[in-house]
């Protein structure tokens, strides 16, 4: 699988088929996606601007609703959280997506608001890789975001959703999320791609960094 960080909370799932999945597209956040993107099916986790704004994407298949899909040979479900603590009365509902690619779980949180709790970790269950928000105001924040990995016991977490140096909402950056683990789990990528195979997954938790790909 090749993951491509896009910025924000968007990114591009290649599997070896040949199968891409894009995850919430956005607009108006300090910079813009790359042009002529492609892909299979998008996803989106709730109808916000920097989450929902699929006619970036050139795709055949629109995905934003709960339970199950399907786009070729990747199995996609939708979980419901909230996207705030309060049930939703402050920002409404947010989708998780659970994708099954060339034999790993990619768990994309969205924008999720809410505390980690033992009912949403069973809707979750058992995840390989984990896109996870990390700037607060709008997501969970460091610290939660950590409570969240430290739970779902991942093998490789890929943080999302934080302000960059270009960046225009009022989130944080990566730093207070990546000073919350051992420098030796972290691994920079500054061309925005990464392959996982799924013989790449340790015992070792590994928190993989991304800046977005720009070219």
């Amino acid at each position: 699988m090749k993951i491509t960080y896009l910025g924000h909370s968007c990114f591009r799932l290649n599997s070896k088929q040949g199968t891409a999945i894009v995850t919430d597209p956005y607009t108006r956040v300090g910079y813009e996606l790359l042009p002529n993107i492609t892909a299979n099916a998008v996803t989106v986790s709730h109808g916000h601007f920097d989450h929902n704004y699929v006619e970036a994407v050139q795709a055949k298949q629109i995905i934003s609703t709960l339970g199950m899909h399907t786009v070729n040979e990747i199995d996609i479900v939708g979980v419901p959280t909230w996207h705030d603590p309060k049930q939703g009365a402050l920002r409404g509902s947010n989708i998780v997506y659970l994708m099954q690619i060339d034999g790993m779980t990619v768990c994309h949180l969205g924008d999720l608001g809410e505390p980690c709790s033992a009912e949403i970790l069973e809707r979750i269950g058992r995840v390989d890789v984990l896109l996870i928000p990390i700037g607060g105001t709008y997501t969970v924040d460091a610290a939660q975001a950590k409570e969240y990995v430290d739970k779902i016991a991942p093998k490789v977490i890929i943080p999302m959703h934080y302000r960059p140096s270009d960046g225009a909402l009022d989130i944080a950056d990566c730093t207070p999320f990546l000073k919350l683990f051992n420098e030796g789990n972290v691994q920079m990528v500054k061309n925005g791609e990464v392959e996982l195979l799924i013989d790449d997954l340790t015992e070792n938790m590994r928190i993989i960094y991304m800046e977005r790909k720009k070219k």
